[in-house]
């Protein structure tokens, strides 16, 4: 019978519930996709018993004591509220527990703000980490040892894993799937939790067709979000007009003063936003092509270039996430 995988997911009074929640969902569903208990998941807090989320919702956790830091595979630490945060790892007993756990453990991590924990207890130091986007000056400043990527919903330096803005857990938890039980596994599991799509750790924390919502206003917040399902067909400005009832003239002079992009550059930039999400996948370029509107992928490689500064096939090689290496946004960290 084959070993089972042992999770701790670090978790303390005020913590970010889907830290805890989001990873460990990937999980459970990850051992009934393959149809064996692969992960054994625990939930570990400093003194163990009932705790208090930062939403209200109560969860039931393990005492360090119950959980031998020999028999941990992979931990990952939960973010939360700042001072609860500082507040968790004050016992000493806490602190050398997490400390042992993560020595012996084949992989640790955190989620969202839990860099923090990490960053205190001295485990990141020389390492490029991710974090929620709120909370990267600050860490920067707090940890001037570290490399914060602002960017990237999730980093892999050696076997340490971070992720940025608490949903990006998700995304991380998924990574490991993929990297434990395979690819095929991994994408079940996102079909199953009826995620959008899996996204890589180099795709930006910032949404594009997102923060253009936020501050677009109506009507145009509205026509984005329509846009986004139907970024593969054909869109005419004419009929975004008629859409928003304005004048093709006036919509246009709106959209540009409300997005501080004309109608075709917006379009543009989502459909190159959907082809870089999709470029994580085994999709052939023409695929992506088609599937984020660019229509050949001729025309994608040419406007890829010319958005990012290199080819989708460079872009594909450069963040191909492979066991033992650091991955994520950006070029490679120079040796």
């Amino acid at each position: 019978m084959t070993k089972k995988h042992t999770i701790v997911l670090f978790a303390f009074h005020q913590c970010q519930l889907l830290d805890v929640a989001g990873p460990s969902s990937v999980f459970g569903v990850a051992n009934s996709t393959a149809n064996r208990m692969f992960y054994d998941v625990k939930v570990v807090s400093p003194h163990g018993g009932l705790i208090a989320t930062s939403c209200g919702v109560s969860i039931a956790t393990l005492a360090p004591t119950a959980v031998s830091a020999k028999a941990i595979d992979t931990i990952l630490v939960a973010g939360g509220v700042k001072t609860a945060m500082r507040g968790c790892i004050e016992g000493t007993a806490t602190r050398r527990w997490l400390k042992r756990c993560i020595q012996a453990a084949s992989r640790f991590g955190s989620v969202c703000s839990g860099t923090y924990i990490l960053a205190e207890l001295g485990e990141l130091d020389d390492l490029r980490v991710a974090t929620h986007w709120a909370n990267c000056d600050d860490l920067a400043a707090q940890f001037p040892g570290l490399s914060v990527d602002r960017n990237s919903l999730f980093v892999v330096s050696g076997k340490a894993w971070t992720s940025a803005g608490v949903s990006t857990g998700i995304d991380m938890a998924l990574a490991m799937v993929e990297q434990d039980i395979g690819r095929s596994i991994a994408d079940k599991v996102a079909k199953f939790m009826v995620l959008y799509s899996r996204r890589p750790g180099h795709q930006s924390q910032f949404s594009e067709m997102l923060n253009a919502q936020i501050t677009a206003g109506s009507p145009f917040a509205e026509l984005i979000s329509w846009l986004e399902g139907r970024i593969a067909e054909p869109i005419v400005a004419v009929s975004l007009a008629s859409r928003c009832g304005l004048s093709e003239r006036t919509f246009y002079r709106k959209f540009v003063a409300a997005t501080g992009l004309t109608p075709a550059q917006f379009i543009q930039n989502a459909r190159l936003e959907r082809a870089r999400t999709l470029l994580a996948t085994p999709l052939s370029l023409k695929v992506i092509a088609t599937q984020s509107g660019m229509g050949s992928a001729a025309r994608l490689s040419l406007a890829f270039e010319r958005k990012f500064g290199l080819s989708p096939s460079t872009f594909r090689k450069m963040h191909h996430v492979e066991r033992g290496r650091e991955v994520s946004a950006g070029a490679p960290r120079p040796s």
